[in-house]
């Protein structure tokens, strides 16, 4: 049965109530509001990851751009984003959702998140946001310490000088990153003499004043696609940024950065940053910090250091030792989002030096002005949200020491979940791990040993169709909804390089146990059985190979 449509009208009476704090227990908002708490709860513990609706079905439900010309009631909208939009999300905290670094959230956020929504400060300028500009300051003096380990007289110097800023608060890992080369590039194209600075003069002119054919940013080959926008978007071209080799570990090739580094002076062209990756995307690995430092010194270069996901693991005194050297980085990027367990949109970008943010100010009249607290003046955003409230309040209600319980169990996990993988006979782990993220593929043992008998073209189609089925079984588990693991492209030495298709697992979340670990390669052996044809054409390829 259809249920009767009810319609509300739009007068300024009615506009004025919902602009206003509910009166008390018994108005409407504050009953929708704890209606929606049952509905989220129930979301966030019955739902799974699955496709009960396709996308394309999904769309439908939003395909109207028309703007309503008649308000709806907030009871009934609220009924209708809990039908189409909550029912058909993605249960990112789901325990069996260990495909990506998106994790379960501390349910105490939710209702601490109601002060900043509330509130609605905005963090640009001291007039919009009072206090919240001394938290964020704090906050990022305070991940500023865990990095670089400064003294008690360094911050209160420094912390909330209103001429220079330790970091700055970002929507995600893409802006932070792209304010380090930002600051980067303006130091390396700065005033001098008669040319006033790259930020004035533009990057034409600052090329032809300083000589240069180009500049280049080195990291990498397991770099984070956003270094691609931020050469892009700071105007060195992603040609500009130039890839390094990586050795077996996943981690970059000091001898071939100096090598690169050597080539590009030698074609008249500036390599004016260099990225150290703490914690790879793809495989989590930790590059040589410490190398990289002495070289980028060595070189005159900027050091940053892109540990948005990795960088968490300083606050473990039993892991931080894998992040040796970040101290010595001129600039570090961490997410709050990652592994510090808050909600999506808390990035920063952290500078050993107070000074740095000064070659990327801005002021304005009637904002930003000079001697001001603003915060916008050292941010490439404008406007932002008071996101920082939610990471004070994690790091104090979570604390360092529970912060290192839950970087020490999610590397402990990762550490059971590869030895669980080499124990099985069909499945190989392609990458260790060394944070808490790894890599693996169904390979049974008789197939794995065509592949190291076979010959260059035999390897290369054998490859090929693995590849294939890891798809399928990635795609397969994901619609099936019991679990998820995501999947990416790497080149093994083992198999000479060639591209790989491999599962990819992140386990970050705490509610994730052993029993979901053996569960997940469990159901994908059932998923297998589902490609019988494609499973002939590798044992039939594999048997052939095997009695040559």
């Amino acid at each position: 049965m259809v249920s009767e449509q009810r319609t509300a009208d739009a007068n300024f009476e009615s506009l004025l109530r919902i602009f206003t704090v509910p009166e008390g227990p018994d108005s409407t908002l504050t009953q929708i509001e704890e209606e929606l708490s049952r509905n989220l709860n129930k979301f966030l513990r019955d739902h799974i990851v699955a496709e009960e609706k396709s996308l394309k079905d999904i769309e439908r439900d939003f395909s109207n751009a028309h703007i309503p010309e008649q308000p709806e009631f907030v009871s009934d909208h609220t009924q209708h984003l809990l039908d189409t939009l909550v029912s058909h999300s993605v249960h990112t905290a789901s325990p069996s959702f260990i495909g990506h670094m998106t994790s379960a959230l501390p349910y105490f956020l939710m209702p601490l998140s109601k002060i900043m929504i509330a509130l609605n400060q905005n963090l640009v300028k001291i007039e919009t946001s009072k206090a919240f500009t001394p938290l964020e300051r704090q906050v990022l003096g305070m991940l500023h310490r865990l990095i670089y380990s400064r003294d008690d007289n360094f911050y209160s110097s420094w912390m909330h000088s209103a001429e220079h800023s330790l970091g700055a608060f970002c929507s995600g890992g893409t802006i932070a990153n792209i304010t380090a080369l930002w600051v980067a590039r303006n130091k390396a194209l700065k005033a001098q003499g008669s040319f006033k600075g790259v930020e004035k003069e533009g990057l034409f002119k600052a090329m032809k004043h300083y000589g240069y054919e180009g500049l280049a940013v080195l990291v990498s080959e397991r770099g984070h696609y956003s270094l691609k926008k931020a050469a892009d978007v700071l105007g060195i071209g992603q040609e500009g940024l130039v890839s390094v080799k990586t050795a077996d570990n996943n981690r970059i090739c000091p001898q071939d950065l100096q090598e690169k580094i050597a080539q590009l002076k030698q074609q008249n062209i500036k390599p004016f940053a260099v990225i150290g990756v703490a914690g790879t995307t793809e495989t989590g690995n930790v590059d040589p910090l410490r190398e990289i430092a002495k070289i980028c010194h060595d070189e005159g270069c900027h050091f940053h250091v892109d540990a948005a996901w990795g960088g968490a693991t300083l606050m473990s005194n039993n892991h931080r030792h894998l992040l040796n050297g970040i101290e010595l980085a001129d600039s570090v990027t961490i997410d709050a989002h990652k592994q510090l367990y808050i909600p999506m949109g808390a990035g920063m970008v952290l500078f050993k030096d107070p000074d740095a943010m000064k070659s990327i100010e801005h002021h304005a009249q009637y904002i930003l002005r000079k001697g001001s607290k603003d915060l916008g003046s050292h941010t490439l955003e404008g406007s932002r949200s008071g996101m920082a409230m939610l990471v004070y309040a994690s790091m104090h209600i979570i604390s360092r020491a529970g912060y290192e319980l839950l970087i020490d169990q999610s590397i402990a996990k990762a550490r059971y979940f590869a030895d669980l993988i080499k124990a099985q006979p069909d499945f190989e782990l392609v990458s260790e791990p060394e944070l808490c993220l790894l890599t693996y593929r169904y390979l049974p043992a008789h197939i794995k040993q065509a592949l190291d008998k076979a010959d260059t073209k035999q390897k290369l189609t054998l490859n090929e169709l693995l590849n294939e089925l890891t798809k399928f079984v990635q795609k397969t588990q994901r619609e099936t909804g019991k679990s998820f693991v995501s999947r990416t492209q790497l080149n093994p030495k083992c198999w000479d390089q060639l591209n790989t298709i491999v599962f990819r697992v992140v386990l970050a979340n705490p509610l994730t146990t052993h029993e979901i670990l053996h569960s997940v390669l469990e159901e994908q052996r059932k998923i297998v059985l589902q490609a019988p044809n494609l499973m002939r054409q590798i044992e039939q390829m594999a048997q052939n190979i095997l009695n040559a």
